[in-house]
C-alpha cells in the first residue's frame, strides 16, 4: 500500500497559500488606500479552490476558437490571478479602495488563514501519529 501525502493532506495546502497571497494584495490595498488611481486588487478564494479540486461538478470547457475565453482564467502558472474590486462608491481620485472594506475583508482572511494553518497542522499530527502508532 503506498502512502500519498498529496492525497492525505487534500487541498489544505492549497488553502494556505491562496489565502496568503490573498492577504499580501489587501494589505497593498490598504497601505494604497491614499494613492491616487490606484485600483483595489482581491481573489476568488472559492473559484479558486474550486479550480485547484478539479472543478467540483463544472462540466470541462475547451476553446474551439482563438477569441474565446480561457476555461482555465483565475490561476497562472500555479499563481492566482487578482481580480479588480468593483468600488461602492466613485472616488474623484481614481482610487477603488475603500479602507473600511478592505480592513474587514483584511481581518476575516486573517482567521481564515489561522484557521486553515490549525487545520492543517491537526492533518499533518494525524497523519504523524498514524505512523507512529500511537492510536
Amino acid at each position: 500500500m503506498s502512502l500519498s501525502l498529496d492525497k492525505a493532506m487534500g487541498i489544505s495546502p492549497q488553502a494556505v497559500n491562496v489565502r496568503a497571497q490573498r492577504m499580501e494584495l489587501l494589505a497593498s490595498n490598504i497601505a494604497n488606500a491614499d494613492t491616487p488611481n490606484y485600483k483595489a486588487r482581491d481573489i476568488d478564494f472559492r473559484a479558486v479552490l474550486e479550480s485547484a479540486a478539479g472543478g467540483g461538478n463544472s462540466l470541462p470547457m475547451a476553446r474551439s476558437q482563438a477569441a474565446h475565453l480561457d476555461p482555465n482564467a483565475g490561476v497562472m502558472n500555479g499563481q492566482v490571478e487578482a481580480l479588480y474590486r468593483v468600488p461602492s462608491q466613485a472616488s474623484l481620485d481614481g482610487n477603488t479602495v475603500d479602507p473600511q472594506m478592505e480592513r474587514a475583508a483584511f481581518a476575516e482572511n486573517a482567521v481564515q488563514y489561522q484557521s486553515s494553518l490549525e487545520f492543517l497542522n491537526r492533518r499533518v499530527s494525524g497523519i504523524r501519529e498514524a505512523l507512529r502508532g500511537d492510536r
